[in-house]
């Protein structure tokens, strides 16, 4: 698979799991998780840092350049 392609494929993921990090830090558990703990629930707080990761690392693979071969 092309490089770029593989780029393009991690910053979707990565948004994509974004998305449903932010939705799941605003559900009903997360709410109650937030009361008691003061903190949102453990599966939105992951669903956050992998999207972020995700998307980095698509950024990083896009913006990258391949050494020059002779």
């Amino acid at each position: 698979m092309n490089s770029n392609a593989i780029g393009i494929v991690l910053i979707v993921i990565g948004l994509g799991l974004l998305f449903f990090g932010i939705q799941a830090s605003d559900s009903f558990s997360s709410e109650l998780s937030r009361f008691f703990q003061g903190a949102p629930s453990n599966k939105a707080i992951w669903l956050v840092i992998a999207g972020a990761l995700a998307t980095v690392a698509g950024l990083v693979k896009l913006t990258r350049r391949r050494p020059s071969e002779p």
